[in-house]
């Protein structure tokens, strides 16, 4: 399974937070044996700012953060995809369009950090505590023993880093 390139989308509702720091996370970790996209089932038409400040201050280049329909990789044409992992509770919930390539699919539910409130520092700690979390699942996943798992073993292993478990 890891020959190639390995596609993964990440999937929320608003594609402007979570899914968008998943995707600039696996690009940079993935150390090129991954392609990392993001989208939403209503995406919000742009990233959330503090998205776009916390990415920057983490020194990730921000230019592909573009917030885009689920739609996208539905279509003819679109990427393989090899995994697909929703990111928000309400994401996994909906009808999801059939993905060229037949990925696997995990549920990596975490909190909204663009509905959090409070003080501006309150929310951008959110943003953060987003960051923490899908970095850790993401480490979980790429170091993964891809090629030595069988298609059922690896779901489980997804399924783990999902609940938050180092798999």
């Amino acid at each position: 399974m890891n020959d190639h390139i390995l596609n993964v989308l990440f999937l929320c509702t608003g594609n402007s937070a979570r899914s968008i720091l998943a995707e600039a996370i696996l690009n940079r970790e993935g150390m090129g044996r991954f392609r990392a996209y993001s989208a939403g089932s209503q995406p919000k038409g742009e990233p959330h700012p503090f998205t776009l400040d916390l990415l920057k201050k983490l020194n990730f280049d921000t230019s592909f953060a573009r917030s885009k329909s689920w739609e996208e990789f539905a279509r003819p044409g679109a990427p393989a995809l090899d995994f697909v992992f929703t990111v928000c509770d309400s994401a996994a919930a909906e009808s999801c369009p059939v993905w060229p390539g037949q990925p696997m699919t995990a549920h990596w539910g975490i909190p909204d950090p663009a509905a959090a409130e409070g003080t501006e520092s309150e929310r951008r700690l959110a943003f953060a505590d987003a960051y923490r979390m899908m970095n850790a699942r993401i480490s979980a996943f790429i170091n993964l023993p891809m090629a030595a798992l069988d298609r059922l073993s690896l779901q489980k292993k997804l399924a783990e880093i999902g609940k938050g478990g180092a798999a």
